[in-house]
């Protein structure tokens, strides 16, 4: 089995400003979808990101409030899972919730140390 990022952007809910019936309903999605994971073996770590953050840019290693990206291209998570391939970790991304709020989840194969 080889490791893989999901990495998942946009979307329209966040779990530190989840209060409507509507956006527990989409959380309960995620705990749905990522326990199943678990339960088959797939998923070895992740977490959702806060919204706040800083980043670091350039030669100058600029210091700036904020995220470097907005909307539907800031990162809100990610996912390590285990899969045969990509192939089979793309499969696993197309149960994401995120799709459902129009977001994307982009699948990264993980560098094996040697």
């Amino acid at each position: 089995m080889e490791k893989f990022m999901l990495l998942f952007r946009g979307g329209n809910t966040h779990i530190a400003t989840a209060k409507s019936k509507a956006a527990m309903d989409i959380i309960q999605t995620w705990n749905d979808w990522m326990q199943g994971l678990a339960e088959k073996g797939m998923l070895a770590g992740g977490d959702a990101l806060q919204v706040s953050g800083k980043y670091v840019k350039g030669t100058q290693k600029v210091v700036a409030d904020g995220l470097y990206a907005t909307g539907n291209e800031m990162v809100g998570g990610y996912l390590i899972v285990q899969a045969n391939d990509i192939d089979g970790a793309v499969e696993m991304a197309k149960g994401c919730p995120i799709l459902l709020e129009d977001g994307s989840v982009e699948v990264r194969p993980i560098q094996q140390r040697n």
